[in-house]
């Protein structure tokens, strides 16, 4: 399973994320913002799956998708999850990569986008 990282300003969201996630084998690191997540990685490197909010305050998700890439992770797999649903944003997500679900979500749509997204033989402790 993957070693994920959810980021969403929501903390209802994000523990109901984690919940799922770990419910479904995975390990979860949650934090509320892009500037704890970076501090995160700081401390304990590059998740292989990155589950995003795009809206929130401070440093949006593509800025942090932006900021991950920018500390070596060109190979971290990115889930957007949003509320933001306008064609442009999903375009933009696509753009970067990422699949692009929206608030609210369906948990089995979540669990197959974090699971299509992770390596194969991805079992580090993180």
């Amino acid at each position: 399973m993957a070693r994920v990282l959810v980021v969403d300003d929501d903390e209802d969201i994000r523990g109901l994320v984690s919940m799922r996630l770990k419910a479904a084998g995975h390990r979860v690191v949650a934090v509320g913002d892009g500037n704890a997540a970076l501090a995160l990685v700081e401390e304990r490197g590059l998740p292989e799956v990155a589950v995003l909010d795009v809206s929130m305050p401070g440093m949006d998700g593509f800025q942090l998708v932006q900021a991950l890439r920018g500390l070596g992770g060109s190979d971290v797999r990115v889930v957007f999850l949003s509320a933001r649903v306008q064609e442009h944003d999903v375009a933009r997500g696509r753009e970067v990569g990422a699949t692009y679900l929206t608030k609210p979500f369906i948990a089995s749509a979540l669990i197959n986008a974090v699971e299509r997204s992770t390596p194969v033989g991805a079992d580090d402790v993180w």
